[in-house]
């Protein structure tokens, strides 16, 4: 066998969670004397769609990292190589015992008085998905906003380890990056019960002290006065980011969302929604749905870009849009985000709606 066949390598993985029977295949293939990243996913004994993580052939050795990073994502969102579509370690969905605090929204006329406001600090507001980590010594499990164990990104899971110690960080995690904002335990001694800023400080020693030279895991920007923090506002409008934070620097960590108000506050510049795919169109686009009561009202139709598998019917995904339209409640302008395997069906509301203003 000579070297090109030697390098091939592919997988099947498998994910099955009530009505989601999905499998994910990859491969490394030759073409040549170089290689190309191909794959195919699809509901299980159905016709795959298949593409490609490579537009042009690469070398092995980049090959492999493509193929490597592609098989850890999907481990991390569940899927096995076992057949029977158990679930990878640490996302079985069973409880963590720990709850994340939960922001609460405000509206743009209260933003000025935040902004003004020194017993509050500023944070950029990310467009990913809240996740805390429990690291006790080497063993490392990543905890949803609804307080389940889920898999962890393998960059993340690794920069971690390297850490010692055990702790438990709160943040957001996009795609293989973490940006933690909170550190709820150190080494066995509970912060919860200290002021943020406090927390905070604990935060930057953890990481900065102890080392520089992650490229994975990030602590998010502070800003503490009046300037800093409408620098910091005047920044993520220019830049269309998703939003901005502001947090009580002398309150403690109190998991959940009250029901009005709180500590921790969100301001966000673009709409975004959680709705239930209600129906697979024809063209690479679904149907959303959003409950009234108990009935499941249509809220428009979004596109899925070729770079994310097709959602199932019943599967609860995020999308952000410009503005919904009064009459209808249909979605101007609609961006698909993605699945959300942390939310409910049941919380997605058409309380979510963000109008046009009159």
């Amino acid at each position: 066998m000579n070297a090109v066949n030697e390098a091939t390598e592919r997988v099947a993985l498998y994910y099955r969670e009530g009505s989601s029977d999905k499998v994910y295949q990859a491969a490394i293939e030759p073409t040549g004397n170089q290689f190309v990243v191909n794959f195919a996913y699809g509901r299980r004994g159905t016709t795959l769609t298949t593409g490609t993580k490579t537009s042009s052939p690469v070398d092995y050795a980049a090959a492999k990292k493509i193929y490597g990073k592609l098989v850890s994502e999907k481990k991390a969102k569940g899927y096995t190589e076992g057949e029977n579509g158990t679930s990878y370690q640490h996302t079985d969905k069973r409880p963590s015992g720990i709850l994340p605090q939960l922001l609460n929204p405000v509206e743009e006329a209260e933003v000025e008085l935040l902004l003004r406001d020194d017993n509050y600090c500023a944070q950029e507001k990310f467009d990913g998905k809240h996740l805390l980590v429990r690291k006790q010594d080497d063993d490392l499990e990543g905890i949803n906003k609804k307080g389940f164990v889920v898999g962890l990104p393998q960059t993340v899971a690794n920069e971690l380890r390297s850490v010692t110690g055990s702790f438990i960080p709160d943040g957001e995690s996009i795609g293989d990056d973490y940006h933690a904002f909170d550190l709820l335990e150190y080494n066995g001694e509970n912060l919860r019960v200290l002021p943020y800023r406090i927390r905070l400080a604990r935060l930057i020693d953890l990481l900065l002290l102890t080392r520089s030279d992650f490229k994975h895991i990030r602590l998010v920007q502070t800003a503490f006065s009046t300037q800093q923090k409408t620098q910091l506002y005047q920044r993520l409008r220019r830049e269309n980011r998703e939003g901005i934070v502001f947090k009580r620097l002398d309150a403690t960590y109190t998991p959940g969302r009250p029901n009005s108000g709180g500590p921790q506050l969100k301001f966000k510049f673009v709409a975004t929604l959680s709705a239930v795919v209600a129906k697979i169109n024809i063209q690479r686009s679904v149907e959303l749905g959003l409950f009234n009561g108990r009935s499941l009202v249509s809220c428009g139709n979004v596109t899925i870009p070729a770079n994310h598998e097709i959602p199932t019917v019943g599967t609860v995904v995020d999308a952000r849009y410009l503005y919904a339209a009064k009459d209808s409640g249909v979605l101007y302008q609609p961006l698909y985000l993605g699945p959300r395997d942390d939310v409910d069906p049941g919380e997605c509301l058409v309380s979510q709606l963000k109008f046009k203003a009159e």
